[in-house]
């Protein structure tokens, strides 16, 4: 599978249930939220200015998008989980299955980030990102077109110790 067809099985309106395990503070989190997920041109403004940002040519970008999610959590219902991002795949020529992602909002800390994927045999989507005191390893795979999972570790910068782990069962309602 290409990034195309993983984007396009994407777009829509998702509602998804994540446990996230924080470990170290031995917590259970408990997550609800509303995702929308958009294609955008690569000729939007903010896909042309992501690629500015990180010297990459607007022409290399494949299936641009922009993430939108409100959520509640159990663990402080008072923080207001809300935003939106806007991700810019860029294909690596000799193999579409890989490639590297521009964000100008991270998952692990919220920077703009360049993070590369891969798309493997059975269509599993991983995306490994690095950040400065961290690093995010994700994998998102479609049980159908309406249901998809996602997990995600959030790793200490070293990567030797894995500070938070979260599964994610996302319906899409559209």
């Amino acid at each position: 599978m290409a990034i195309a067809e993983f984007v396009q099985k994407s777009i829509g309106s998702w509602r998804s249930l994540r446990s996230v395990h924080h470990l170290a503070f031995s917590y259970l989190e408990e997550v609800k939220s509303d995702i929308e997920i958009i294609s955008l041109n690569r000729d939007d403004p903010e896909v042309v200015s992501l690629c500015k940002q990180h010297n990459v040519d607007p022409d290399l970008v494949e299936s641009p998008f922009r993430m939108t999610w409100e959520g509640e959590s159990d663990w402080d219902e008072k923080e207001e989980l809300k935003g939106t991002t806007v991700l810019v795949p860029i294909p690596n020529g000799d193999n579409p299955a890989q490639g590297r992602l521009l964000r100008d909002r991270g998952y692990a800390e919220t920077m703009a980030a360049i993070a590369n994927y891969e798309i493997l045999n059975d269509g599993t989507f991983v995306l490994t990102t690095n950040y400065d005191r961290a690093s995010a390893e994700e994998k998102i795979w479609f049980i159908n077109p309406k249901l998809r999972f996602r997990v995600s570790m959030i790793k200490t910068s070293d990567g030797k110790g894995v500070t938070t782990a979260s599964f994610s069962s996302e319906i899409k309602s559209d």
